[in-house]
């Protein structure tokens, strides 16, 4: 099945340029011919195809069907750009396709990356949404400073992976409690600094461990929200 992306569709009933060319151009639609939309909010259209323009594609709406996400709690994931932009847009798309609510750019004092275009990851996340059947886009904020994101989210259960060995840490499968709102820390290529660590447990945060191996902090961030969905699995099981 493919899905057209169109978050505005209820109120223009058209496709955006991009979903535009690839039905008419590269799909070959034509007028008549009945496609699924999302507007990225959770909501899937059926569609039929009224003028198969190449830029500017109008529908006419058939009928809406809710898609709710499979997973009832908010999952956030507050992770450093890695320096190569190229695997921070890697880890966007997988954690798309996973599933996540919320992804935050983490600034921190090691942090290779200082900047990032989030018009890019976004993209990125739309076509993940499609390619993985969802109908909600995961939200991406801009670069944000660790300083307020130890603010967020604070009825959530929140976690902080790092790799200082000499401070305590709980492995991250028996500290995490399934089916409750999450929010997860995994710091820059240099990791954490002290200070940041020392702050971060003070604002209520868990330690945890991802393990015996050190991990990039792609596969990091990945192993960490995968583990999410793996041990909600059990819990419905």
């Amino acid at each position: 099945m493919i899905q057209f992306f169109a978050p505005d569709i209820k109120e223009t009933l058209e496709l955006p340029e991009s979903d535009s060319r690839h039905a008419v151009k590269v799909l070959r639609m034509r007028e008549g011919d009945e496609l699924q939309v999302i507007d990225g909010r959770g909501t899937a259209y059926t569609c039929r195809l009224a003028d198969a323009n190449h830029k500017h594609a109008a529908v006419e709406i058939i009928s809406s069907t809710p898609m709710p996400l499979p997973w009832k709690q908010n999952l956030a994931v507050a992770v450093a750009p890695t320096k190569h932009n190229d695997r921070m847009e890697w880890l966007v798309e997988k954690m798309a396709e996973v599933g996540v609510n919320t992804i935050i750019p983490l600034l921190c004092e090691r942090s290779e990356r200082r900047e990032i275009k989030t018009e890019r990851l976004e993209k990125i996340a739309i076509s993940a949404m499609k390619q993985s059947l969802k109908a909600t886009l995961p939200k991406i904020m801009g670069m944000t400073p660790l300083r307020e994101i130890i603010k967020m989210m604070p009825e959530a259960q929140r976690v902080v992976a790092y790799c200082d060995p000499t401070i305590p840490r709980i492995d991250f499968a028996q500290s995490y409690q399934p089916g409750l709102d999450t929010l997860i820390l995994i710091g820059p290529e240099g990791d954490f600094s002290p200070s940041e660590i020392e702050h971060t447990l003070a604002a209520g945060f868990r330690p945890v461990t991802l393990g015996d191996n050190r991990l990039r902090t792609e596969t990091a961030a990945l192993y960490a929200l995968s583990a999410c969905h793996i041990l909600d699995s059990k819990l419905l099981s």
